[in-house]
């Protein structure tokens, strides 16, 4: 109803909402966890998940969260994003998401955030895509347990962005000269290739050459004998 929105509050989570994140992810999504599982993201990254809660501290919505700190490039995963059927349309996913994403940036380094969505929900990847500035990163064939394919989506924050800048100036310093020295070791195999094709014609020539010179011998000596015969 009106109002509904200004009424909702987003804080991180504590152990004492996971039942209730555990219910909201009941209500609204097939990809289900064992509590154990939202245990496991609060103990290791408290800041991370985030829930929304309304004026009767009722969760209408959550982000579970976490890191993946041995991966080369730190960065963060988005487990599990639902907000109440009721409470939807309100901004509430997008807010949740902007928490726990900043968080992921500033307290964890990160240098980007991934997800997976299915494949035919619209409507989250649009908030992803246009909202919240992910992109596709790859596509994984049959992610989810009814085989359905995932998009795998990333948001690259300013440390990510600022090391790719970087890969790609190295890069460019780097691969210039063997570049050019690539062009002159190729330009030489041309060289090569050039003058051992021109060298079977090189030795052809000659041979003409010669079987002219051969040739004006023999029409000479004709040329002689005709001479002869008409004497």
């Amino acid at each position: 109803g009106p109002g509904t929105g200004s009424m909702v509050c987003i804080r991180p989570a504590t152990v004492d909402d996971l039942y209730g994140m555990q219910a909201c992810n009941l209500c609204c999504l097939p990809e289900n966890y064992h509590m154990k599982y939202y245990f496991y993201h609060i103990l290791s990254w408290p800041q991370l998940p985030q829930v929304a809660v309304d004026h009767n501290n009722k969760i209408v919505g959550y982000v579970l969260a976490k890191m993946e700190e041995d991966a080369e490039s730190p960065h963060g995963h988005i487990t599990s994003l639902a907000v109440l059927r009721t409470h939807r349309k309100l901004g509430i996913a997008s807010k949740l998401m902007r928490a726990s994403m900043a968080v992921m940036e500033e307290t964890f380094d990160a240098e980007y955030v991934s997800l997976h969505v299915r494949y035919t929900n619209r409507a989250a990847f649009t908030l992803y895509s246009q909202t919240l500035g992910f992109e596709i990163h790859d596509i994984e064939k049959g992610y989810y347990a009814d085989k359905e394919d995932a998009y795998d989506m990333r948001k690259m924050f300013s440390k990510g962005l600022a090391k790719q800048e970087a890969e790609r100036q190295k890069k460019q310093k780097v691969v210039r000269p063997p570049a050019v020295r690539d062009g002159d070791d190729e330009a030489r195999k041309d060289d090569d290739r050039k003058k051992a094709e021109a060298a079977p014609d090189a030795e052809k020539a000659e041979d003409k050459k010669e079987a002219e010179a051969e040739g004006k011998d023999a029409d000479g000596a004709d040329a002689d004998a005709k001479k002869k015969q008409k004497r």
